[in-house]
């Protein structure tokens, strides 16, 4: 995915301001326009159907679904979708898998659609997976009362914080508007700067922190939800190591210290991280 990176003195609300507005401004030329809204609605449509799909599968225990195919082929089925949603998405995370991508845009503009193209294929995979389990139809357990609210409560929270830190990512690109808002204006991509702010002070991986805690606080249990949650849990916690590496080839030693002062995925329990600013 070709492109610059922003300035870190830049506030983010700000970055993000000016790529929305410059994006309902576009400089002249049809064909590139209608190409980049097109992509846009068809991105944050799926987009949002896919976050709409988890949070209202999983706060059911994966109960409740489309998917309605018998045993065993049922367990054949949820265990693709399971495991197909881990396995292409850190695939098409590495450089060799990003070459797939431009094959789903115009060739002229596939590079500069790089994180929207990504953004479609990752919400699709989310859908499929949600939408499209097999219920076993066994329930353990459902929250009732006191233990309903605490735990609806959790789960709101949960999915705020994963919100939080996609936002201190870098939101435009977790949101695939990136590319088709960059298309717009005519220009290449401006990606943002390595996050070590918001969350980031607390923690390295606050994404896939805040994903894997809407796994565990949902309110009802199931064999489905127990098994999604370990098989995925396990994907946050092994998959930011691939990440990781690629910061480390691409910010050096700016990375090397962030990593050194910065715990992984459990925040410190005493002390405040020190402002990276104070550390150059």
């Amino acid at each position: 995915m070709s492109g610059s990176m922003e300035r870190p003195d830049i506030p983010r609300w700000k970055t993000l301001l000016q790529l929305v507005l410059g994006a309902l401004r576009p400089p002249a030329g049809a064909r590139r326009i209608v190409i980049a809204y097109a992509y846009g609605i068809v991105c944050h449509l799926v987009f949002a159907l896919a976050v709409g799909a988890m949070i209202l599968a999983m706060f059911f225990g994966m109960s409740e679904s489309f998917g309605s195919l018998p045993a065993p082929w049922s367990y054949l089925a949820n265990l693709f979708l399971v495991l197909q949603f881990p396995l292409v998405h850190s695939l098409l995370l590495s450089e060799r898998g990003r070459k797939p991508l431009k094959w789903l845009a115009p060739r002229d503009v596939a590079g500069t659609l790089g994180t929207t193209t990504f953004a479609i294929v990752a919400s699709v995979q989310l859908f499929l997976l949600f939408a499209f389990w097999t219920p076993s139809g066994i329930v353990w357990w459902r929250a009732e009362g006191a233990a309903f609210a605490i735990l609806c409560t959790a789960y709101a929270v949960s999915w705020l914080l994963l919100i939080k830190a996609s936002y201190d990512a870098g939101a435009e690109v977790q949101s695939g508007a990136l590319g088709w808002m960059s298309l717009a204006q005519d220009r290449k991509p401006v990606f943002p700067d390595m996050p070590t702010t918001g969350l980031f002070r607390l923690i390295r991986q606050p994404i896939y922190v805040s994903f894997a805690l809407t796994l565990w606080t949902v309110p009802v249990w199931t064999p489905d939800q127990l098994a999604l949650a370990v098989v995925l849990t396990v994907y946050c916690l092994a998959a930011p190591r691939l990440k990781e590496a690629r910061f480390e080839k691409r910010y050096g030693d700016r990375f090397e210290r962030y990593r050194a002062r910065v715990p992984y995925a459990l925040p410190r329990l005493k002390g405040e991280p020190p402002d990276e600013q104070h550390q150059a």
